[in-house]
C-alpha cells in the first residue's frame, strides 16, 4: 500500500507485537515488528505504543511483555505491560459468584509485577484487555493508581463503559479507553464512553475501529484534549485509522491534537525527541 501523504506527525496509541510462537498461534497472524515499522512509515507514524497480544491461557504475560520491550529498543515502538487477573470482568450473578472465589494464579499479575514494570524504564504504561485476561485483583488496581503511568483499556460489549466506570475509574490514575470503548462497532456505547469524560477528568479515548464519522467527530470537538489516535495495527493497516481522521470535518489545529498534541501530552516517551 502506497504511504500517506499529509503534514501531519502521527503518534499511535494502540499496536500489537507479537514477539513469539506462542503469541503468533493464539492471535493467528505472523506480523514482524520490521512489518509493523514499515507499515507505520508508510502511514506517516512516527512512534506508537506497543503491547503484547493474546497469550494463550494459563500463560503469563512477563516473558511476552519483556519480549515486546526488548523488541522496541532502536524502533519507533513505545512498550506498555499487558497485565492479566483472576476475576470476572461481568457484572452478572454468576460472574459476582466466581469473583467470591476468585484465588489468583501463579500466572496472573501481581502487585510487585507493576511495581517492577513501573520502575523498569522499558516501560511506559499498562495495557488491560478484561474480556480476554480477566481484572486484576484490587491490590493490584491500587499499585496501578501508585504508579500513576497510563492504562489503556479495551472496553466493549464484553466489557462496556459502565463496568470501566464500576471496576475502574474510582482509581487516581489516566485511563484511556480503546476504540471509544464501543468495541465491536457499537455506536451506542461509544457515546456512553464520550458522556463519562464529563464527568472524569483523567479518563481518555483511542480512536481505533470507531467507523463512525459522527462518533469521531463528536469526540473530536466536545473533547479536543482527550482523544488520542490508534490505528490497531496490524490488524489494521495504520493508513486506514489515519485517513478516517484525515477526512473529518474538523480543523487541522485539531487534527494535530488527537495526531500528536494529545498522545505526546500523556505519554512523554511518545513526545518529539523523547529518549526511548
Amino acid at each position: 500500500m502506497l504511504g500517506l501523504e499529509h503534514d501531519f506527525r502521527i503518534i499511535d496509541t494502540r499496536a500489537t507485537l507479537d514477539p513469539d510462537e506462542s503469541s503468533v498461534a493464539t492471535h493467528g497472524r505472523d506480523i514482524s515488528p520490521e512489518r509493523l515499522e514499515r507499515e507505520m512509515h508508510q502511514a506517516g507514524v512516527v512512534r506508537a505504543v506497543a503491547s503484547p497480544g493474546r497469550r494463550a491461557s494459563g500463560r503469563s504475560y512477563l516473558r511476552a511483555n519483556n519480549a515486546v520491550a526488548r523488541l522496541s529498543i532502536d524502533r519507533p515502538f513505545v512498550a506498555f505491560a499487558r497485565l492479566n487477573g483472576p476475576r470476572d470482568p461481568g457484572d452478572g450473578p454468576v460472574a459476582a459468584v466466581r469473583n467470591l472465589r476468585a484465588e489468583r494464579d501463579d500466572h496472573h499479575a501481581r502487585p510487585d509485577d507493576v511495581e517492577q514494570y513501573s520502575y523498569d524504564d522499558r516501560f511506559h504504561g499498562f495495557t488491560l484487555v478484561p474480556h480476554v485476561d480477566g481484572l486484576p485483583n484490587e491490590d493490584v488496581l491500587a499499585r496501578l493508581e501508585a504508579a500513576d503511568l497510563p492504562l489503556i483499556v479495551h472496553a466493549g460489549r464484553k466489557f462496556p463503559p459502565d463496568a470501566v466506570e464500576r471496576e475502574l475509574l474510582d482509581y487516581d490514575l489516566p485511563v484511556v479507553l480503546a476504540s471509544f470503548g464501543g468495541y465491536p462497532l457499537d455506536a451506542d456505547l461509544m457515546n456512553e464512553t464520550l458522556d463519562l469524560l464529563d464527568e472524569y477528568d483523567r479518563l481518555y479515548v483511542e480512536t481505533s475501529a470507531v467507523r463512525y464519522r459522527e462518533v469521531l467527530e463528536r469526540g473530536v470537538l466536545e473533547h479536543p484534549d482527550r482523544v488520542l489516535f490508534g490505528s490497531g495495527a496490524p490488524d489494521v493497516h495504520p493508513n486506514v485509522g489515519v485517513m478516517e481522521v484525515l477526512t473529518l470535518d474538523v480543523s487541522e489545529d485539531l487534527m494535530r491534537r488527537v495526531f500528536a498534541k494529545n498522545p505526546a501530552r500523556l505519554i512523554p516517551a511518545l513526545a518529539e525527541g523523547a529518549d526511548i
